[in-house]
């Protein structure tokens, strides 16, 4: 079982070449596989075409499989895959425990277990307690974490992980790479990192892929 990409490429709407040349990998349960390049070389675009976010104008040709189902011409609701972005992204009228039962798949139901589901998230996290808090008075690795159990709530088949510890300074950076990958691990799912930052890769302990 794995998240795999046979010949997948996106091109822009009139534009005589592709962004990048087909990519063909194999993510195993457990894993994170990363892929490297520069800014604008197609990174970001990458992971809308596998988790079916792309924009207007774009168009991808490949397939995506999620153990061994072909969910290329799924829309992103039916796909199960999760993503983590650069900021840690929060609604800021809802409070931290909202933000993270957003997330939440619809086969936790009823309000008591759907709260004791959030709240186990939340100590998880490191954040017990903080339930009712305000997302503005996170720090930044504190964000990170809720992000992070936030997308596990949904009990996404994969993960991608668009540069999400790119805003951290290099202390928490470190912190929160081991955080994400840990629970990657813990919890056997296929992840697909893009990064331009060599240090991730090498923490990220699986197969490197250059754009």
């Amino acid at each position: 079982m794995s998240l795999d990409l046979a010949a997948l490429t996106v091109t822009l709407r009139g534009s005589p070449k592709p962004l990048f040349a087909a990519l063909t990998l194999s993510v195993p349960l457990g894993a994170v596989v990363t892929v490297l390049g520069p800014s604008g070389v197609g990174k970001s675009t990458l992971l809308d075409a596998i988790g079916g976010h792309l924009a207007h104008g774009f168009t991808c040709t490949g397939r995506v499989m999620l153990n061994r189902r072909d969910v290329t011409g799924l829309p992103a609701e039916a796909r199960r895959i999760g993503i983590l972005f650069q900021d840690a992204l929060m609604f800021p009228h809802l409070s931290v425990g909202d933000n993270l039962a957003f997330g939440l798949t619809r086969a936790v139901r009823g309000r008591k277990a759907r709260r004791a589901a959030v709240e186990a998230a939340l100590e998880q996290a490191g954040l017990g307690g903080f339930h009712d808090r305000d997302p503005a008075t996170l720090s930044g690795g504190q964000r990170a974490r809720a992000a992070l159990m936030r997308a596990l709530l949904a009990r996404p088949l994969a993960l991608l992980l668009d540069e999400p510890f790119s805003a951290l300074d290099s202390q928490l950076r470190s912190e929160i790479r081991g955080f994400v990958f840990d629970h990657i691990r813990e919890r056997g799912i296929p992840a697909l990192l893009v990064t331009h930052d060599l240090r991730d890769a090498r923490a990220a302990g699986g197969a490197v892929i250059t754009l």
